[in-house]
């Protein structure tokens, strides 16, 4: 199971995830943001953005109540071709 250890906020609606794999990416908010509901509008505020916090390893969260699950986030992040291998 994929798990997120770490987050690190890139920009205003970026942000660095390090999963259990030992990979990382740069994630982009711009699909979610694309949604436009009342969980991601908030998003668009970079300062409210920038509160993401891990929800027990398993979803990239906000106060706001919106989370994104681990496993769907490195699946999106290989499929772009974006993780890599983090050095030790």
């Amino acid at each position: 199971m994929i798990s997120l250890m770490s987050l690190a906020v890139t920009g205003p609606q970026s942000l660095l995830l390090t999963f259990s794999d030992g990979q990382a990416g740069e994630w982009y908010a711009a699909a979610v943001l694309s949604n436009d509901t009342v969980l991601t509008r908030p998003l668009e505020d970079a300062a409210f953005f920038a509160r993401a916090f891990i929800e027990g390893g398993d979803a990239l969260a906000w106060p706001n109540g919106l989370e994104l699950s681990a496993r769907n986030l490195h699946r999106e992040l290989d499929g772009q071709g974006k993780l890599i291998r983090k050095a030790a």
